[in-house]
């Protein structure tokens, strides 16, 4: 928030204009140059009055009706249910990621929709058994041995066969592993006990939480290895207290030793910084993951074309891979199916833009964004016809309204879809540095990019967990979603000018 303007007379102002506080905040009047920010002036004028839009009357009533549609659609409740019951977790290069493919594809066929599957190399890495357990630690009773939970890192190389042997040593972050003695953690096994920040979740910036953890899930493994480490374990990056652990990638780096990696849950990471402060602790840790030859594998594409300028596409869109502990419900089977949600209501409602809207299920989002990667390589000359881009990858609680990443004049253009979404309270327009992972490539060539803005307090307490199924994600919300997802894709492709680039 500006702090020029009082918060109770934005907030007034706003109301009166029908949009959301943070996209008065973000938001380009009709007219104002993007060379400079708007004057407080300039922008309440800009709220009172509208500006010019770039749709007619009907076209945002049309966008009502597809708001109105999807959230009374079961279609995207029912293909969520399919992908996650039915073919469960999608992990890339398994048989279920190729079956999830093969049902998607089938789907948007049914829908009238031009399918292609685009070809991409992927990894298969394939989970083998895990199990850690203390065999030795302060006040131990004779005989007997102490569980810890945790499961292997993705990418992670495996233990001997039947395991290792060693000392447990707690660093909570990069400065404390610097300050130990040269040697101290060779031939033992390190972890990093960085808590995730549940304050900072709790009040709506989960992203921010898992920021600032997730990059010792990534990086623990090198830092292990540079100084000699037995192998690496990580604090789960994630809200959730039921002694669940958090899976996701990690990464090695070339001439430093790969040793194997775990996560284990924030109730275990806790008793070792408590034991190993009284003494020695031993682990004996056993992980026998299995890095197998990459495999082809797809993204699937399907076009809804444009009745007046087919070649420029919008693309909506989500990945189908998930990690293999859950069934992937909210990541990402949820993105996916409110972006089929968008061809579906299309159809169903016998509409069809000026341009082609064009939905993706990416493949390998979660093993390094093979299926991206792909795209832009198929599509590296074709960024100019790329009118927009939308991924959904943070779940299905609730939408607040539509992250932007593009010029600042995006927002003042965008502002009449506020209103329209007011009613199932997602008028937010907010500008933000990057809106996916998969369309991030995109968006670095300057096509505008978007994403719902999602609740984020829950949805790392599922994120990468054997949690992260069908039951966590409510109906409404998934409708809210598909809404956000349909109205904006409408307004891209059929707007009399594209969106400011």
């Amino acid at each position: 928030m500006s702090k020029s303007v009082g918060i109770g007379g934005l907030i007034v102002l706003a109301a009166v204009a029908g949009v959301g506080v943070a996209g008065a905040q973000n938001a380009t009047p009709a007219g104002q140059s993007a060379a400079g920010p708007p004057s407080i002036l300039d922008r309440l004028q800009g709220m009172m009055s509208g500006g010019k839009s770039a749709w007619t009357p009907e076209q945002l009533a049309t966008m009502a009706k597809l708001r109105d549609a999807a959230m009374n659609d079961p279609y995207a409740l029912d293909e969520l249910r399919h992908l996650t019951y039915n073919i469960g977790p999608r992990l890339s290069g398994s048989p279920q990621a190729g079956k999830a493919v093969d049902y998607v594809a089938g789907e948007m066929r049914g829908l009238g929709a031009e399918v292609t599957l685009e070809k991409a190399k992927v990894p298969h890495w394939v989970r083998g058994e895990e199990k850690g357990e203390l065999v030795s630690w302060p006040g131990q009773a004779a005989g007997t041995a102490q569980k810890v939970v945790l499961t292997a890192l993705g990418g992670s190389v495996a233990t001997p066969q039947d395991g290792i042997t060693a000392e447990v040593v707690v660093v909570d972050d990069w400065n404390q592993l610097r300050a130990l003695p040269a040697g101290a953690v060779a031939g033992k096994i390190l972890l990093f006990n960085h808590k995730f920040d549940k304050e900072l979740a709790a009040v709506g910036n989960g992203m921010g939480a898992y920021g600032d953890g997730v990059v010792y899930r990534g990086a623990g493994p090198i830092a292990g290895g540079a100084v000699g480490a037995a192998a690496v374990l990580v604090r789960s990056v994630g809200g959730a207290d039921y002694r669940i652990p958090h899976t996701g990638q990690t990464a090695y780096a070339p001439g430093v030793a790969k040793v194997p990696a775990a996560a284990i849950t924030a109730e275990d990471a806790d008793m070792l910084k408590v034991l190993t402060s009284e003494g020695p602790v031993t682990m004996h840790l056993t992980l026998t993951p299995e890095t197998q030859p990459d495999v082809d594998s797809y993204n699937v594409i399907a076009d809804w074309k444009g009745t007046e300028h087919p070649e420029d596409v919008v693309i909506v869109s989500g990945h189908l891979d998930s990690w293999d502990l859950g069934t992937g419900a909210i990541d990402d089977g949820a993105g996916v199916v409110v972006s089929m949600q968008v061809i579906h209501l299309l159809k169903e409602l016998g509409i069809h833009p000026k341009r082609t809207v064009r939905f993706i299920a990416w493949m390998s989002e979660e093993e390094g964004s093979q299926g991206a990667a792909a795209y832009m390589e198929e599509h590296k000359d074709d960024a100019a016809h790329h009118i927009g881009a939308i991924e959904s990858d943070l779940g299905a609680d609730h939408p607040s309204g539509i992250y932007y990443s593009g010029k600042q004049a995006l927002g003042g253009w965008l502002r009449p879809l506020s209103g329209v979404l007011e009613p199932i309270g997602a008028e937010t327009l907010d500008a933000t540095p990057e809106t996916g992972e998969d369309i991030a490539g995109l968006t670095a060539r300057g096509v505008p990019s978007f994403a719902p803005i999602q609740d984020s307090r829950f949805y790392f307490n599922y994120h990468h967990t054997a949690a992260d199924t069908f039951d966590k994600v409510d109906p409404k919300h998934l409708g809210e979603n598909a809404a956000v997802m349909t109205v904006l894709a409408y307004a891209l492709a059929d707007s009399a000018e594209q969106a400011p680039r």
